[in-house]
């Protein structure tokens, strides 16, 4: 692929376009895509014309631009992360009619906990996770859970950078982190209160797929729940999509 003139391949600036979308942000200008990407407003405007053209991005009637159906439907095709939420929903379903709160499947995804799907009760308390969305790893039970399994070099490499506070007891203490992930490991559940929101405590599990942790089942539930109940119906629910996984590998 031909570089640009700072070096960057072309696969590198698109990338950097559909990076500039998020949750919050699901429409723009081509004058804001190519601010946020660091690019030249003729390169942007260049770049966003093809990826119009070949359907990866939209435009509205207004003239902004949002992601395409055609990069969704690419996205899907084969993806892992798709059949393991479709493997893993009707579990989910289970959890939730059990909890009646928030239920959420999670994977490692760039150092990050990513959502990839998450139900809720109409009346269930405080969560900010969002499907498609990302928290740090050390900031709630999900990420806990991932991170307590992942590569030691990504847990070295988090333990040695500043870790940010994002609710009133988030771990920030690398040697307090270090023990939690410990226990983590050794009784297979973290439980994460007031980790993100002070109202709420998040409980997650593993779910592994030959003998590897591949994901985190959690539930959100307000702080004033006690979590055993919880982690009975999260680690039933774990152990039919381990199941479920393994039978589709025969």
């Amino acid at each position: 692929m031909a570089n640009s003139a700072s070096g960057e391949s072309m696969i590198t600036r698109i990338v950097r376009v559909i990076e500039t979308f998020s949750e919050d942000r699901t429409s723009q200008t081509v004058s804001d895509i190519g601010r946020r990407a660091g690019l030249p407003p003729s390169t942007a405007h260049r770049l966003v014309g093809e990826l119009v053209a070949n359907g990866m991005l939209e435009r509205d009637d207004e003239h902004r631009v949002r992601l395409g159906l055609r990069l969704w439907e690419l996205a899907l095709r084969g993806s892992t992360a798709h059949r393991l939420r479709e493997v893993a929903l009707p579990h989910m379903e289970r959890v939730q009619s059990a909890i009646r709160e928030h239920t959420q499947l999670a994977v490692l995804e760039r150092d990050e906990a990513l959502c990839l799907e998450k139900l809720s009760h109409p009346r269930a308390g405080a969560n900010i996770a969002r499907v498609a969305g990302r928290l740090p790893l050390h900031a709630s039970s999900s990420g806990l859970v991932l991170l307590a399994h992942a590569d030691p070099r990504l847990r070295e490499r988090l333990l040695a950078a500043p870790l940010r506070r994002v609710g009133p007891e988030t771990i920030t203490d690398p040697a307090h982190l270090r023990r939690t992930l410990i226990e983590i490991r050794r009784f297979g559940r973290a439980i994460a209160p007031g980790s993100i929101e002070e109202v709420s405590t998040g409980v997650a599990v593993p779910l592994r797929r030959a003998g590897a942790v591949v994901a985190a089942l959690s539930v959100v539930l307000p702080r004033e729940h006690p979590p055993e109940a919880a982690l009975e119906v999260l680690v039933r629910a774990a152990r039919g999509i381990e199941g479920d996984l393994r039978s589709e590998r025969r």
